[in-house]
């Protein structure tokens, strides 16, 4: 258990002291948030939800257009 506790300190520790990686790991997020959240929302959106009612004519559809090919 203390080696888990070193590690927590290391790293704790490490972001404290840290001045440009605070900026970067922000960029990071900023980018992250952009491709998981916008990204999805105008570019792939939810076409099973929007031509079926039910998650059993979803399944069904899913299941034919696998087995088509």
């Amino acid at each position: 258990m203390q080696w888990v506790k070193q590690i927590i300190f290391f790293y704790r520790d490490g972001f404290k002291q840290m001045r440009v990686g605070k900026q970067l790991w922000a960029i990071i997020a900023i980018k992250f948030f952009l491709f998981f959240v916008v990204l999805k929302l105008f570019f792939f959106p939810n076409i099973l939800q929007t031509h079926f009612s039910n998650d059993t004519q979803r399944a069904e559809s899913v299941l034919e257009h696998l087995m088509q090919k």
